[in-house]
This record gives C-alpha cells, structure tokens and sequence, in this order.
C-alpha cells in the first residue's frame, strides 16, 4: 500500500528525530533536489543529501506545527532545535512525485520580538 504524502512527511520527520540519517533514503527519491534559498544552496542526489545530512554537527529536533496539503503538494511548520537554545520557525515545502519526496524548499527563521508601534493593530500569539 502507497503512503500518503502526510504519512512520508511525517516518517521524514521521525527518522530526522531519531537520528537515523539513512532513513531518509526511505522517503526521497535518489535524484530528489533539496534547495535552501537564503543560504543559495542545493543540494542534488542521495549522495549528496547523504554527505550534508551526516556531517550536521548535530541534527534538529523538528516540532510540528502544521502539516498541509493534498496529492504531491505538503507544507511543513516546524519548530527546530539544534540543541544550542536558539529556536528556528520553518517552513518546509515538498514535492512528491510516485510517494516520494522529489523536491523540498526550506526556510528558517528566527523568532524576534514584534516592534511596539504595530500594538494597536495586532493580536500577540
């Protein structure tokens, strides 16, 4: 039986929570790109989504906080961890194709504090 692109996103996010980086094989296609365009880098192929993913000086812990989508278009919110007490929000973005992951688009940021001047017109979450 065929995953569904919630359940890939998902094993991707609880093989990256266990550590296990070869598990990432199980839900991206060999010739999957990964791009992250505020450092301008991809990342093209296994072995190289490999190689990145295995010298992280330490992987993230991923904290859902939105999963969305429908067919091959899923939208990941995700807190990260990298151990070091600085919180990243993100946003992933994948693409499947045949219930893999053939593309995936990350951004991170960090949180900062909402400037005074916008109070009168927000609400704080």
């Amino acid at each position: 039986m065929e995953r569904t692109g919630r359940q890939v996103v998902e094993a991707l996010v609880a093989t990256l929570n266990a550590g296990e980086v070869a598990g990432m094989d199980d839900v991206f296609h060999d010739d999957a790109v990964i791009e992250w365009p505020q450092s301008g880098e991809r990342i093209a192929g296994a072995a190289n989504r490999r190689e990145i993913y295995n010298a992280f000086p330490q992987l993230p812990s991923i904290s859902p906080r939105r999963l969305t989508g429908d067919g091959d278009l899923w939208v990941l919110e995700a807190d990260l961890d990298y151990g070091d007490g600085e919180p990243y929000q993100t946003v992933f973005i994948f693409e499947l194709r045949d219930g893999l992951i053939a593309k995936e688009t990350a951004y991170w940021a960090k949180p900062f504090p909402a400037p005074d001047w916008r109070a009168a017109w927000v609400e704080r979450i």
